[in-house]
């Protein structure tokens, strides 16, 4: 038996990329910026139906049929409304920070495939795919992309020249990264078992069975950190208009404030197109289709498949905002640090060693018996050593120290285990005591004083 191996690569065959002529390339750009466009004002509409929906009131019902140019005509209203500069601001970052936020999240879309990578269909009577374009470390580029479109967040925050933006803007910076770490971890199980980084690749990679019904956790990893990256509900502590007024883009109005919101639908849109791309076939057709219609994954249809599953993501994304409650911030960093990045380390090295075992031809039981074993001894040393961790806390335990919140000259709160001391509470005098027992508002009880207003009124009675 030979000693460890690396993954195979895969084969990647990009042939059928860089040879369309340029007008053609700028049908497929402007048709990828078109789907965007499209999908993000029906996914306007579609939210606020479905969010209506959910919590039984009447959505959107006046602009069109049904409602479906709501998002129309709030994107006419936006770019009609009077634009401000705030005085404060540093106007050559302000301006240009919507645009640094926007026009990445278009970028993205470049290198999702749309349909099978060999030259399916016709346009204009010239055979090209279904991709505008691919490379061989396409999902590097998309992650170098997304990570751009955070400078145009913190940079909003930053030239606004107001608390509340560079919170948001700050808000925004660590919760990107610290969800990226957990993202990246789960991307790198789909490279280990498609051996490629392209997206076309990883798609074709997938034609027998999904990577959500291998990589289970990955996939549900990948779903907190979208929802994370995408700056929304519950994880959606930039923007809370509770304690923040509006977050990043609380001084923004008009078209600039309009860019803001188109980026984060497009962002929407794009999370969930390197989703399906990664995790549920691609432009594959579901599985029941799929066995008994030869042409289902062929011409035009792929691209059909391609749109219902991200069409699904989205919905998902909607009700997530309809169902759960913002988290707290901390609880925030405390889900990205302490239980997205562990976990998906933990399963990035279980899914390198399957691998790794399956190169050296190891049946699947024995890989099954290796994995589990290995699982059982880990979970075995750490309840060892939690319980002798408890026994010596429990023996070192002391009385806990007096603690001061103005020891260093000002108030701060008490850190975990701390308490803060009672407060002396004054005494209220006898005037300022609301007197109020059966007998009726201003009577007192016996042996006390009666209030001033009840003296005068039983001297005036008395007269």
């Amino acid at each position: 038996m030979t000693g460890p191996s690396l993954v195979p690569l895969a084969v990647e065959d990009l042939s059928a990329f860089g040879h369309d002529p340029w007008w053609l390339v700028v049908v497929k750009a402007v048709f990828c910026f078109a789907f965007l466009m499209v999908t993000v004002l029906f996914s306007i509409v579609w939210e606020r139906k479905v969010v209506a929906w959910m919590q039984l009131r009447i959505g959107p019902n006046r602009h069109g049929p049904w409602g479906m140019l709501q998002s129309l005509a709030d994107g006419v209203k936006l770019m009609l409304k009077e634009d401000v500069i705030v005085k404060r601001a540093d106007k050559v970052v302000y301006v240009l920070a919507p645009i640094v936020a926007a026009v990445p999240a278009f970028m993205a879309i470049a290198v999702i495939p749309f349909g099978p990578s060999g030259n399916e269909v016709s346009i204009f009577g010239h055979r090209t795919a279904m991709q505008l374009t691919d490379l061989p470390i396409a999902m590097l580029y998309i992650l170098a992309v997304a990570s751009v479109g955070i400078y145009g967040i913190v940079l909003a925050g930053w030239s606004s020249g107001s608390t509340y933006p560079l919170l948001g803007g700050l808000r925004s910076c660590a919760q990107m990264i610290s969800y990226e770490i957990a993202m990246g971890a789960a991307f790198a199980s789909v490279f280990l078992y498609s051996g490629s980084m392209s997206t076309s690749q990883i798609v074709e990679q997938q034609h027998d069975r999904w990577y959500v019904l291998l990589l289970p956790v990955s996939f549900l990893i990948y779903i907190v950190t979208m929802v994370g990256e995408t700056n929304r509900a519950p994880f959606d502590m930039p923007e809370s208009e509770g304690d923040l007024v509006g977050g990043f883009n609380t001084e923004y109005s008009s078209i600039k404030f309009a860019m803001f919101m188109l980026a984060e639908y497009i962002n929407m849109v794009t999370v969930s197109a390197v989703s399906t791309t990664l995790f549920l076939g691609g432009w594959r057709a579901p599985w029941p289709i799929s066995t008994f219609w030869e042409g289902a994954n062929h011409g035009w249809w792929p691209l059909l498949w391609f749109v219902i599953k991200v069409q699904l993501l989205l919905f998902f994304f909607i009700w997530l905002r309809g169902t759960l409650p913002r988290v707290r911030y901390d609880q925030l960093m405390k889900l990205g640090w302490k239980v997205l990045i562990p976990v998906s380390v933990v399963w990035l090295m279980l899914v390198a060693t399957v691998r790794t075992l399956r190169n050296q031809n190891y049946d699947f039981t024995s890989i099954v018996l290796y994995v589990a074993g290995a699982v059982l001894v880990v979970l075995l040393l750490s309840f060892v050593v939690d319980v002798f961790r408890d026994r010596g806390s429990e023996e070192a335990e002391e009385e806990p120290v007096a603690f001061d919140p103005m020891a260093g000259g000002f108030p701060v709160p008490p850190l975990p285990g701390q308490t803060l001391p009672p407060v002396p509470r004054r005494r209220p005098r006898w005037d300022e005591r609301e007197l109020v027992v059966s007998g009726g508002v201003g009577s007192a009880s016996p042996g006390e004083p009666k209030a001033p207003e009840a003296r005068e009124g039983k001297e005036a009675s008395d007269a």
